[in-house]
């Protein structure tokens, strides 16, 4: 995936109609934080991961999402190149804050011979995390 390309993803991507079938359709759990994967049981998810109801993904399968515990927004998306099934997908990063979104990403990118993925980011990294709710 050139540079090129992901700019022209994160322009042309409606993140909004997005967001707004997410709030539509939810987003089903099928993979809670700390679970392994159902076929590779050495991987063991870092963050929810689900998919959006009603939607088909380039796989055939629903497109899939990492759930945070960030502000209720779609914050970015990751392109992904799977070589082990062949396919290339994005997968989108729903209610994450920032070290959701690095933990999301570095877990695509464990393996790169297995699987690869680019981080398209639909606000800039420093206004995510100005938008987190302020801890006391």
């Amino acid at each position: 995936m050139t540079d090129a390309y992901l700019s022209i993803l994160k322009k042309r991507f409606s993140w909004d109609l997005w967001e707004q079938l997410i709030r539509i359709e939810g987003v089903t759990l099928d993979r809670p934080r700390r679970t392994a994967h159902p076929k590779y049981p050495e991987i063991i998810y870092p963050l929810d991961y689900g998919f959006i109801r009603n939607t088909t993904s380039s796989d055939g399968a629903e497109v899939d999402v990492f759930m945070g515990s960030g502000v209720d927004h779609l914050v970015g998306l990751i392109a992904t190149t799977d070589y082990r099934q062949g396919d290339r997908e994005i997968k989108l990063l729903w209610r994450c804050c920032p070290s959701e979104v690095y933990m999301a990403h570095g877990f695509i990118n464990f393996d790169t011979s297995k699987l690869k993925g680019r981080l398209v980011m639909r606000y800039p990294m420093k206004t995510l995390w100005n938008m987190q709710p302020v801890k006391h």
